[in-house]
């Protein structure tokens, strides 16, 4: 294992399938389909959502029930594994500790660093509190300012701070508006593919 490196990676659209697609398939609320992926501003983006699990009287438990049910991607935790055996990992992710928690355990229990969501006494979310401004990207530079490479891969507009802040990084499974905006990060669809890039620098 090469010590100098970690690989950050986010985890929805990576790992697991995005959590609120999957909530608004199961609710019945198309408007909660809306990700990072359409919306580069993360704030704007969660306040819209609060607002419609509002208008619904949708609690936390609703969601997380949803989310036991998500299962990672395939060959998600075995990619996990092999990336592992070379390289520390971390998960840096934009969603919330009390939606990551059964999915980190699936995926074989990986480092995450994410949000928390506000919760009322009766389970409503009444708001979120981000880890640090501009999470990925802070931290990327954080662990870089004590001495590590950082190797970056995401698939949405808050991924593009870390991956283009790393010293190598590359977009997966991203849509084809990002890939055509930002031409100059390699862009991959299979786990191989990405276990072999990150490979390429490390080694």
């Amino acid at each position: 294992m090469n010590e100098m490196y970690i690989t950050c990676l986010d985890m929805e659209g990576v790992l697991v399938p995005e959590i609120w697609i999957e909530f608004a398939e199961k609710s019945g609320i198309p408007e909660l389909k809306r990700t990072t992926r359409d919306e580069p501003d993360y704030d704007k983006l969660m306040k819209y959502r609060l607002d419609i699990l509002k208008e619904h009287s949708i609690g936390l438990k609703e969601i997380q029930d949803t989310i036991e049910q998500i299962e990672p991607m395939d060959g998600a935790k075995e990619f996990l594994d092999e990336l592992r055996s070379f390289s520390q990992v971390i998960i840096l992710s934009d969603t919330f500790t009390q939606f990551a928690s059964p999915l980190i355990k699936k995926l074989g229990m990986p480092t995450i660093f994410c949000n928390t969501l506000e919760v009322g006494y009766s389970g409503e979310i009444t708001g979120y509190k981000m880890r640090v401004p501009k999470s990925k990207y802070s931290t990327v530079k954080a662990l870089q300012s004590i001495g590590f490479e950082t190797i970056a891969s995401g698939d949405s507009y808050n991924d593009l701070g870390m991956i283009q802040a790393s010293k190598a990084g590359f977009l997966f499974k991203s849509t084809e508006q990002i890939k055509k905006d930002y031409p100059e990060i390699p862009a991959y669809e299979t786990y191989t593919e990405l276990l072999n890039a990150i490979k390429r620098v490390i080694f």
